[in-house]
């Protein structure tokens, strides 16, 4: 099955792009930046919450925290919650349907959901890694295929 393969990757790269970020102290702070990094974080938390039967308490989720740290905790917290629901073997779950005023046509199933926040934060993190070049910093390499032969574990910056 895919999604642990695509999940483990999405923390790699979040991770790696962190890194990148927290190494380069204009980036660090830059505002835009941490604003979307923070958008990524939330849809991310919205479809783990939703597939783990949590509420998604909007107005705590959706305040943009005042700095890296927080956003990096966030991170990490929410990969592992995935890893660990990840291990519990979900293969019967896939075809389970969620159900959120705030999904698009109000449902969809836990196997759209994971896809969705692969390709979501896949999207948000190219735009990172184009905001971090003009902030003078240098994106990390990313790439799926590359990552899938040693398969390394993320490297939060700390």
């Amino acid at each position: 099955m895919p999604f642990p393969d695509l999940i483990a990757h999405k923390g790699y790269a979040d991770a790696a792009l962190l890194r990148a970020i927290r190494q380069h102290p204009s980036a660090a702070a830059d505002a835009p930046l941490r604003t979307l990094l923070h958008h990524m974080l939330v849809a991310n938390r919205f479809w783990l919450l939703a597939i783990l039967g949590e509420p998604f308490l909007h107005d705590v989720e959706t305040r943009v925290p005042d700095s890296l740290d927080t956003l990096v905790a966030g991170f990490q917290a929410t990969h592992a919650r995935e890893l660990a629901w990840l291990a519990g073997g979900v293969e019967t779950r896939l075809s389970e349907s969620l159900e959120h005023p705030q999904m698009p046509g109000g449902r969809c199933l836990v196997s759209q959901a994971l896809l969705q926040v692969c390709l979501h934060s896949q999207g948000h993190r190219s735009q990172a890694a184009k905001l971090l070049r003009a902030l003078g910093g240098t994106p990390p390499m990313t790439d799926f295929i590359v990552w899938r032969i040693d398969r390394p574990s993320p490297a939060w910056p700390v």
